[in-house]
């Protein structure tokens, strides 16, 4: 199979997962954008990178995060920049016809705004690309232990941002 072919099958395979995920970590749609175009052109140029990859998406996962670690990094400039980014909303769910739908997924984009990165990440491929925590610490380079704790403490920090809102949901009821 040839370079080209293999490098569409993975794009169409794993970028609309990975914009996903790039865009609950940047909170930028330029941003997201221009990462997985350069870890597609890095792939592009480089194809070898993905010899002997047992598992793709927790290695296309990795690539991204690093480049947007490193791209966050370049821009920092002062202490609590890289927070600042998370802090600015960005849509990242799609808005729907049902008023109180639209309300959560607004609510929810925002409560997720509010974790750190760290927390964030974990939290968008458990629950959106359902990876296991082995499968998240070995994208991230982190130990298994430190993904399901990062999991549970932004579980913990998005059920108390968005108990206000059940609570108004439940008493409209």
């Amino acid at each position: 199979m040839s370079d080209s072919i293999q490098l569409r099958e993975l794009y169409d395979g794993h970028a609309q997962a990975l914009y996903g995920f790039l865009l609950n970590l940047t909170r930028d749609e330029a941003d997201t954008r221009d990462i997985l175009q350069d870890a597609f052109l890095k792939l592009a140029r480089r194809p070898q990178l993905l010899e002997g990859v047992a598992d793709r998406r927790a290695f296309l996962v990795r690539l991204v995060h690093n480049q947007a670690i490193d791209l966050m990094r370049r821009r920092t400039t002062r202490r609590g920049h890289y927070e600042q980014y998370a802090a600015e909303y960005t849509p990242v769910f799609e808005p729907g016809d049902d008023p109180v739908q639209a309300e959560f997924r607004l609510a929810l984009g925002a409560a997720l705004g509010e974790l750190p990165a760290e927390q964030r990440s974990v939290v968008h491929l458990k629950l959106w690309e359902g990876m296991t925590f082995e499968e998240i610490a070995g994208a991230l380079a982190i130990p298994p232990n430190t993904a399901a704790s990062r999991y549970r403490y932004g579980i913990d920090k998005l059920r108390d941002l968005l108990r206000p809102l059940y609570d108004e949901v439940i008493s409209h009821e």
